[in-house]
């Protein structure tokens, strides 16, 4: 899919209005998992941002990020954020949240409320691809811009891994 020189998401347009370059890449259907986007992106998933909602007891949300073959530790972004017990957010409190649905979320255009969180793991790439905000379409965008324009909390947040 391609959509032209028109498209246009809310994530581009705070790109754009913030002056970060981005490259698109596009995808020929909406996929269900990390392994199959990257896939059809044609790079590693390692080199995604994956976003996911988290949501405390007290209603807090927060926008968690880490390398795309990681999983989020919603204990580590607790105890990061001092707040109480965090769970993913359902699919309709994601949407209600940030204005994307699941799977497209990504870190930038969000509500200066929600607290953003970033693995140290990101600080690790050049580049990484968000989300556009739409299911066909991922973005390359350099990590230093990205950091900057989301100013992010950063903490060890990923699940520890088997083996």
């Amino acid at each position: 899919m391609n959509a032209g020189s028109n498209w246009q998401t809310p994530v581009t347009a705070t790109l754009d209005s913030a002056h970060i370059g981005y490259q698109v890449l596009w995808q020929s259907q909406a996929t269900q998992s990390i392994e199959d986007t990257a896939a059809q992106r044609g790079i590693c998933a390692s080199h995604m941002l994956k976003t996911m909602v988290l949501r405390d007891m007290g209603g807090r949300y927060a926008v968690a990020c880490v390398p795309g073959d990681q999983q989020v530790s919603p204990p580590k972004v607790r105890q990061l954020l001092e707040c109480r017990r965090m769970t993913l957010a359902t699919e309709q409190q994601v949407q209600s949240v940030t204005g994307y649905v699941r799977g497209a979320v990504a870190p930038v255009g969000l509500s200066p409320e929600l607290a953003v969180v970033f693995d140290e793991r990101i600080w690790r790439y050049d580049t990484v691809t968000i989300s556009s905000g739409d299911p066909h379409a991922g973005l390359w965008v350099k990590v230093s811009e990205l950091i900057t324009l989301c100013q992010p909390r950063c903490g060890d947040i990923c699940r520890a891994q088997d083996g």
